[in-house]
């Protein structure tokens, strides 16, 4: 087994997000490379198979649900769910204090704003909307929208949960009604 990869910027400890977490433990100024996101190299068929695993195993245990598989390029991936890999343990967050930056086939966490000592480091994990309720978000930032969705598609979020909002208090008046055309 490989050595876990260690970072002079911050370290893993316990999260209230989810489990566990990496927290700066030093100031850390904007654009510094905090640490390298790294995994097994694998090309595209091999990273569907192994994410459909993982989504698998999901269904039948719960402390296994999480896809750690970054494109790298239009050919390969990585897939971060390795040991070695400490940058895994970011979590998400509505209001990120880090992105990812892909540069010569390297996976790097760089700070976008400057970071605090003690801070919880988080990233948009960029998830599609399509899944969005099989990912619930506990980042627990003001802006937070309540699910691990790119920004980007924020508005398209919040239509679809004001009209599902919509059709549940249609569908309780409705139900209310017939229950008193039944007395």
């Amino acid at each position: 087994m490989r050595e876990a990869t260690k970072s002079e910027w911050a370290e893993t400890k316990k999260s209230k997000i989810h489990n566990n977490g990496m927290f700066a433990i030093k100031d850390i100024p904007k654009g510094t490379k905090i640490i390298e996101y790294v995994g097994d190299v694998v090309d595209k068929k091999e990273s569907d198979r192994r994410s459909d695993m993982t989504y698998e195993k999901a269904g039948k245990n719960k402390e296994h649900g999480s896809v750690y598989i970054f494109e790298l390029n239009r050919k390969s991936d990585v897939d971060g769910d390795v040991e070695w890999n400490t940058a895994r343990f970011i979590n998400h967050s509505c209001e990120p204090n880090c992105e990812v930056e892909i540069k010569s086939d390297k996976i790097w966490v760089v700070a976008i704003k400057d970071i605090k000592k003690g801070d919880e480091l988080g990233y948009d994990y960029g998830y599609d909307i399509d899944d969005f309720e099989s990912h619930p978000c506990l980042c627990g930032k003001k802006k937070c929208v309540g699910y691990i969705v790119k920004e980007e598609n924020w508005p398209k979020l919040k239509r679809m949960l004001r009209d599902k909002r919509r059709k549940a208090r249609v569908r309780r008046r409705i139900s209310k009604k017939n229950a008193n055309l039944l007395m």
